[in-house]
């Protein structure tokens, strides 16, 4: 996995992790594997592993079965769903309007 320095690496997994299960790849009620196992694979400490999965655990995203591991929630989709779009709604929008403004461009452009 790819980091950029824009943003801290545990929100990245996190990040990472929720577009998997936008994407179908992981679904409601998978197991996801360990702290340890996932870091290795993807050659971060444990910690920082830790911290993505107790964010996702905080979101609703994914909880554990202790002694079994961590799952995807059931309706963990739905919650990244609505998570995303009140945040691209709330700033990737009005950057864009703003954007669109000082190049003197409408939305129209979006219709081509």
């Amino acid at each position: 996995m790819d980091f950029n320095a824009d943003r801290p690496i545990f929100l990245q997994i996190a990040l990472s992790i929720c577009d998997r299960i936008l994407s179908g790849e992981l679904k409601g009620e998978d197991r996801i594997p360990s702290v340890r196992e996932y870091g290795a694979d993807i050659g971060v400490n444990p910690n920082t592993m830790m911290r993505a999965y107790e964010k996702l655990t905080a979101d609703g995203i994914i909880y554990n079965r202790r002694g079994i591991g961590y799952f995807v929630s059931a309706d963990a989709r739905e919650q990244i769903l609505s998570a995303q779009r009140r945040e691209f709604l709330q700033k990737d929008v009005p950057a864009i309007k703003q954007r669109l403004a000082l190049l003197g461009l409408s939305s129209e452009v979006f219709n081509d």
